[in-house]
């Protein structure tokens, strides 16, 4: 396998493809994006912009991009229209995948495609109908997300590609008692694949033992054509010393609840060693979108009360605050509502749900008292600093 993933250019599609993480770890590594295939107007404009500053930085026109950041009022469109050839940014298809749109997506991509050949296949369908906490809020047994992995095999078999990664939470390996899993690995084999989980007890990975300081657990299956003869790689983890408040926040202006701004403001300090291994900053002397959402006085109090008990090493059961600062009703279900960021080790995992809300990402540091920003989550997440979400504070 070694020998495959070292070729360069290898071209690839993303499907549900979110803001692109997953896909700006293949392009670091040379493979070519033909296609992003995501339903989210936010995350496919993010997506565009993303495309942008990858075929800028290779025709060595950064300063286009550096001046886009800088500006106050971006507008996106001229952006891309005026800097970038269409058929980078028409790369992104902004639709939901269905069996309506399959033929119109398959159409865009072979466009695109010309007469190449895709290599790889990557992504993953939303995850909210397989995780633990998906199933313990409602029943989702009869979710349709439960069945998008038939569109993602109807592309291996269109595209017939060596290889593709399919990634999900670990709650996958249980959803309906495993019929799930059994029923995806079922029809990915019978496309002409052999196919394998992480040889390891658990069957899942986890970002915090590959230098991301998160700990996010992920089943990440991957799939070849059974003539390559491969095997699942042995994947080499190292041990992290590293920590979210001195390393990944240091170099972040301090900020109170409702401060920031979207657009660039300058490092208060100089890298850290941390953050130059990543390549979370990676030469701007510029950072974005280091905001925070506004919090009423009830909350930040709750907030005060979060970090002084995690810093006696315990967490805030939310039915043990002051009865007058209790605001929900129901104070036996998700009790763990306000929950600090690890400041001395790895941060917990960074939802999807954390646009609804910051209080189970509390800043670590009292003094700031708020949660975390956008940039900051992005960091968790590993996003480099050059990384721009397009849309409100709230969608990035």
């Amino acid at each position: 396998m070694s020998t495959f993933l070292s070729m360069k250019k290898l071209n690839y599609i993303d499907l549900f493809a979110g803001a692109g993480g997953l896909s700006e770890g293949f392009i670091r590594v040379g493979f070519n994006p033909i296609a992003h295939v995501e339903m989210n107007k936010d995350a496919c404009d993010t997506l565009k912009t993303r495309a942008a500053y990858h075929w800028l930085i290779e025709n060595k026109k950064k300063k286009i991009y550096t001046d886009y950041l800088k500006s106050d009022n971006k507008n996106k469109e001229e952006f891309w229209k005026k800097n970038i050839p269409d058929s980078v940014i028409n790369s992104v298809i902004n639709t939901e995948i269905s069996k309506e749109t399959l033929p119109n997506i398959f159409k865009k991509i072979d466009n695109e495609l010309g007469k190449n050949k895709i290599d790889l296949i990557v992504g993953g369908p939303p995850c909210q109908a397989y995780s633990v906490a998906g199933r313990a809020r409602k029943d989702m047994s009869n979710d349709p997300r439960n069945t998008l992995y038939l569109h993602y095999v109807k592309f291996l078999e269109k595209y017939q590609p060596k290889m593709f990664v399919f990634e999900n939470v670990p709650g996958i390996l249980s959803a309906k008692n495993g019929k799930h899993l059994e029923n995806i690995l079922k029809a990915v084999t019978e496309a002409g694949y052999e196919v394998s989980l992480p040889t390891n007890k658990n069957r899942f990975l986890n970002a915090k033992d590959f230098g991301v300081l998160q700990d996010r657990k992920r089943v990440i299956i991957i799939g070849w054509k059974k003539e390559l003869g491969l095997t699942y790689p042995e994947f080499e983890t190292k041990e992290n010393n590293f920590q979210v408040l001195k390393d990944l926040f240091a170099d972040l202006k301090p900020l109170k609840n409702g401060e920031g701004t979207l657009n660039a403001v300058e490092y208060l300090k100089p890298t850290t060693e941390y953050l130059k291994q990543a390549k979370i900053r990676n030469g701007l002397n510029i950072v974005t979108q280091h905001i925070a959402r506004p919090n009423n006085e009830n909350d930040l109090e709750i907030y005060r009360i979060a970090v002084d008990e995690w810093n006696n090493g315990k967490r805030l059961n939310y039915a043990k605050p002051p009865e007058r600062l209790i605001t929900h009703s129901n104070t036996k279900v998700f009790t763990n509502r306000f929950q600090v960021v690890n400041g001395h080790g790895v941060s917990h995992t960074v939802v999807a749900h954390i646009a609804m809300d910051g209080h189970y990402y509390i800043h670590p540091d009292k003094k700031q008292n708020r949660s975390i920003t956008v940039r900051e989550a992005a960091r968790i997440q590993s996003f480099p600093d050059d990384y721009f979400f397009e849309g409100s504070r709230t969608s990035a």
